[in-house]
């Protein structure tokens, strides 16, 4: 069976924790900032980790 090419798009969206976590960013942190808490704002920066099927098929696609 040949090599799977990773896939580009998910690559460059879902890194890889040292201990094989994945972790993506968070939505909402672009614009319209001004009326976010501080907290709010603080909780958008931080990576969340992707979890469950959602996260085997994203190995998957990275070739994990």
């Amino acid at each position: 069976m040949p090599k799977l090419k990773t896939h580009r798009g998910t690559a460059k969206r879902i890194k890889i924790s040292p201990r094989g976590k994945l972790l993506r960013g968070r939505a909402n942190a672009v614009h319209f900032n001004e009326k976010k808490s501080e907290g709010r704002k603080r909780t958008i920066a931080t990576k969340a980790r992707v979890r469950g099927s959602i996260a085997r098929n994203l190995k998957r696609a990275l070739g994990v």
